[in-house]
């Protein structure tokens, strides 16, 4: 059997590569072709081009590569009907992948088209659903309640769980390098140089507010190389020096050791939660994004922690609320009580999610295996 698989993110190549390994685990001699990058090309997938010319985001960015993605989108449909595959796998990377398999679907429109990580309707644009069930036939699903969404659009669905619960946490000697005295706190202002411009200076503020309480706290900063040069100029001056963090061995020992920790909207909540960490959320926008956001929003609460566990339990402070005045006391009251509640409702995040049964891209690889077989 041949799969052509599409991953157009390095997290659509990390959910890629765990489904590769799950395919060829039940299903030796499968082969496959497609579009990926180095964790999927570790794997046998030998990518028709670069992954990374897919990876761009915003209408500004895309702009300029509008004619060179068409041409892309052309050339992988192509592939994909000259492959031979029985079957178009496409992760995440609607934009692209979708286009794709549009264009295959009116070429064979027999052909089984699965999609991996379900649009998220159930936040904002339900829409979207209706949309890609027009050429989706199965959707893999991250959250236990995307399935019924997927399939009252029209299309099959199986929740297969969230990579989180199958990524590695700390060991003791990884622990060991973030020792010290006096509370940890975790400050993690995005990945992106727009979040951390908005929210590093608000972070600092609240940084300062918790040494005038807890002068022996210690901050720990994980960021990533596109931003760690803008991270080091806005922290700075903060009142507790940061300590920053790049590599992944001192992430997970920061994560794990972590007593709080200050945190921008988005999956790292996830992260937290499966290593037990209690967290504030916040976050900052232009103002009319956030008036636009607020509109169409069909949540009221932007944490998954919180969603999954159906709980509220995590405070979030967006917008205009996102001042130091609001967020330090309720970091100052999750190290004084230790979190408890948050403590619990993060253990039903984890077990919802897949903790403790099959590794998700196993059970994605069985989920695809199913539907072909149906």
């Amino acid at each position: 059997m041949t799969l052509f698989v599409i991953a157009g993110e390095p997290s659509g190549d990390r959910l890629g590569a765990a489904l590769m390994v799950g395919l060829k685990t039940l299903s030796p001699g499968v082969t496959f072709q497609g579009i990926g990058g180095p964790l999927m090309q570790a794997e046998g997938l030998e990518s028709l081009f670069p992954m990374e010319e897919l990876s761009v985001m915003g209408l500004v960015e895309v702009l300029p590569k509008y004619f060179a993605l068409k041409r892309r989108i052309a050339q992988a449909a192509q592939a994909m009907l000259d492959s031979g595959a029985q079957a178009l796998v496409t992760i995440d990377s609607p934009d692209f992948c979708l286009r794709v398999a549009a264009i295959v679907k009116v070429a064979r429109p027999k052909t089984p088209v699965i999609h991996y990580v379900a649009p998220s309707v159930w936040a904002w644009r339900p829409g979207r659903a209706a949309r890609m069930a027009r050429v989706v036939d199965h959707v893999l699903a991250l959250l236990p309640f995307e399935p019924p969404l997927m399939t009252a659009a029209g299309m099959t669905c199986d929740f297969v769980g969230h990579p989180v619960v199958a990524e590695p946490l700390a060991t003791p000697s990884e622990r060991a390098l973030i020792a010290g005295d006096g509370p940890l706190i975790l400050a993690l202002p995005g990945s992106r140089k727009g979040e951390v411009a908005r929210l590093a200076p608000v972070l600092g503020q609240v940084v300062a507010r918790i040494r005038a309480v807890h002068p022996t706290a210690r901050v720990a900063l994980p960021t990533v190389r596109g931003v760690a040069g803008l991270v080091r100029e806005l922290t700075a001056e903060w009142a507790i020096a940061p300590h920053i963090i790049q590599d992944a061995a001192t992430k997970r020992a920061a994560f794990a050791a972590a007593d709080v920790a200050i945190a921008a909207s988005g999956t790292v909540s996830l992260e937290l939660a499966a290593n037990d960490c209690p967290m504030v959320i916040a976050y900052d926008m232009n103002p009319l994004t956030l008036w636009l956001m607020r509109r169409a929003a069909l949540i009221d609460t932007v944490t998954l922690v919180n969603l999954v566990s159906d709980t509220r339990v995590v405070p979030e402070f967006i917008g205009p609320d996102c001042r130091a005045d609001r967020i330090a006391p309720a970091v100052l009251a999750l190290l004084q009580d230790g979190g408890a509640s948050q403590r619990a409702a993060m253990r039903v995040t984890m077990e919802r999610l897949g903790r403790g049964g099959p590794a998700p891209g196993l059970r994605a690889a069985q989920s695809v295996l199913d539907h072909l077989r149906r």
